[in-house]
């Protein structure tokens, strides 16, 4: 049987990635005619819980901030380690617990709340956004399995599915998970990392407590264990997920049962352990493949990948969702803007796939580094070569790591100097923390900064949201790329003008203190001097040493954000003595 009007879209999945592409372009461009098609009846359980505040603009641009707010999620602040060159614990914190007030809910997206996150219960976390593109108009089939993809060279001609119809459209969204339904079929490979090939075993427990209570906020617990760590994320007031991940090939020479391995791992971990005593499992240890990888590419003649189809990190940097959010409104804006005809749609498609692949490659790098400083490594810079070698680099150990701990994983996007999902001050602090010692910037070691586009050509780069993809002009040289305007652009002017950095800063600040609110005057110098460092990294800004000039009068302080537990401890008590005597 078949259903006779094509489709716009077809999408092959209706969790978190499909249900985002499916409802952003229902939201702007009611007219489109957009399936979903999902394997299982919602709800359905499944891991992935925490997540990072990069998700929150789309939740509300979906139209489901207040309904996720008001599922009562704990309040994710950040998280605990015990991880790196010691077994000290540290915090690493999305917005300072001192500044951090609670507040009733549901509540809007303002203030704190924009630097804070979820960890939810994706059974209904996932219910709530496929439920909301059904609403805005997408046609959802839950139970539906797609039994054959028909193509022809490398456009996907149509599917036939579990309920007997075969559906046609003029694009097709693979959302299909790890499973990469559509990948497959068209016949692309996927890098999977030998260094970061593990399983995960988890469990959920009831009549358990959060480990920490920051107001009505919590922190998510990650605790190592030599061969690989523990995770334990509050899902409610009494309710966690618990897990191990760990190596396929330490799991398979210990020749335990995955429960046997799992309870074993809780009961060598102090803390996790008492977390986990109070409380009563569920009984049904799950276990999956949870092994990083990379598709060699996500754009066909007519289909997408985004999601776990496109990529998977490693869920140390809880990265998963921020990238399956944010690579479902990169697709959907790239598909609204197609249809509108305003831009070249292979300067769309070859944006996106190299985008999102830097993206998910940034964040794959970034866990092969933390697990580096787990143990499981004896020399930590021999292995940064390697990762130093993956980026196109070839450096010996030594220069190698001066490359990670200066910020080798920059990228410059079209707002702000980051890698994956992480800012530079937050990717800085936690190499420190892993080696041991500080590094300042890069800028600090000169006083002179002087403007260099030699052999910079013009170029462009995309900004995605509301349902539109933004060209963004700016210079390219190699693979690095600075826009004209914004906060890369205030600098370049400034360093135009002055080249005495003492004058820079000068300069910067009155920038700030003209353009940014008093409240939030902090974050935004720290993101000018995040973005004057990605300058000098990537060789728009060339420095060197007058000796008739004094040198930089700034100190380096480490972020707040990122502190050893015995500080973090002791602000909190702090903020809670003077929160009661309010």
């Amino acid at each position: 049987m078949s259903d006779n009007t094509p489709y716009d879209i077809a999408i092959v999945g209706g969790g978190p990635a499909g249900s985002t592409v499916g409802g952003l372009m229902k939201i702007h461009n009611p007219d489109l005619r957009v399936l979903i098609v999902e394997r299982e009846v919602f709800p359905r359980e499944h891991v992935g819980e925490s997540q990072l505040p990069a998700i929150n603009p789309i939740l509300d641009e979906l139209g489901v901030w207040e309904r996720v707010e008001a599922a009562n999620f704990p309040i994710k602040i950040g998280a605990s380690y015990t991880w790196g060159k010691d077994a000290e614990q540290w915090d690493f914190d999305l917005y300072p617990l001192e500044q951090f007030v609670e507040a009733p809910r549901p509540g809007s997206l303002e203030g704190q709340r924009r630097s804070t996150t979820f960890q939810v219960e994706r059974s209904i976390y996932d219910k709530i956004l496929l439920d909301r593109a059904e609403e805005v108009g997408c046609e959802v089939r839950q139970g539906t399995k797609v039994t054959k993809v028909a193509s022809e060279g490398d456009r996907i001609e149509h599917l036939e599915l579990s309920d007997g119809t075969s559906v046609q459209a003029e694009d097709y969204v693979d959302a299909s998970g790890t499973v990469g339904l559509l990948r497959r079929a068209m016949g692309v490979e996927s890098d999977a990392p030998k260094a970061l090939r593990n399983i995960a075993i988890w469990d959920y427990w009831d009549g358990v407590d959060w480990a920490v209570e920051i107001g009505n906020a919590t922190r998510v617990q990650v605790r190592s264990i030599g061969y690989g760590w523990l995770w334990y994320i509050p899902l409610s007031e009494t309710r966690a997920s618990c897990g191990l991940v760990c190596p396929s090939e330490y799991y398979k020479k210990r020749g335990l049962s995955p429960e046997e391995l799992y309870l074993e791992a809780i009961s060598k971990e102090p803390r996790i352990s008492e977390l986990t005593a109070p409380g009563t499992r569920s009984g049904t240890v799950q276990t999956t493949k949870d092994w990083s990888h990379l598709a060699d590419r996500l754009v066909g003649e007519n289909w997408w990948l985004v999601g776990e189809a496109a990529g998977f990190a490693d869920p140390i940097l809880a990265a998963g969702m921020t990238l399956a959010h944010g690579s479902g409104r990169d697709v959907a804006c790239t598909l609204l803007e197609k249809r509108r005809g305003q831009l070249s749609e292979k300067w769309l498609a070859r944006n996106y796939n190299d985008r999102t692949r830097r993206s998910i490659r940034q964040h794959i790098q970034f866990a092969q580094y933390w697990y580096a400083a787990n143990g499981n490594f004896t020399d930590l810079q021999e292995h940064c070569t390697e990762i130093a070698d993956e980026a196109g680099l070839s450096l010996d150990p030594k220069q190698a790591w001066a490359w990670l701990a200066q910020g080798g994983f920059t990228n410059s996007n079209a707002l702000q100097p980051v890698f994956g999902s992480y800012d530079l001050t937050a990717a800085r602090r936690v190499m420190e923390i892993f080696a041991g010692e500080q590094h300042k910037y890069t800028f600090h070691q000169y006083n002179t900064l002087r403007p260099d586009i030699e052999g910079a050509e013009n170029s462009s780069v995309p900004h995605y949201g509301a349902g539109r993809v933004e060209k963004v002009e700016g210079l390219r040289r190699g693979n690095y790329f600075v826009p004209f305007g914004g906060v890369h652009g205030e600098i370049m002017k400034i360093a135009t003008r002055v080249h005495d950095i003492n004058q820079i800063f000068a300069g910067i600040q009155q920038v700030v203190n003209q353009q940014v609110p008093e409240e939030h005057r902090s974050l935004g110098r720290n993101r000018f001097f995040q973005t004057l460092e990605t300058l000098v990294l990537e060789g728009w800004l060339k420095g060197s040493v007058d000796p008739t000039r004094p040198m930089l009068q700034w100190d380096y302080v480490p972020s707040k954000q990122i502190r050893w537990a015995t500080d973090s401890d002791e602000a909190l008590r702090k903020r809670n003595e003077a929160m009661a005597s309010n």
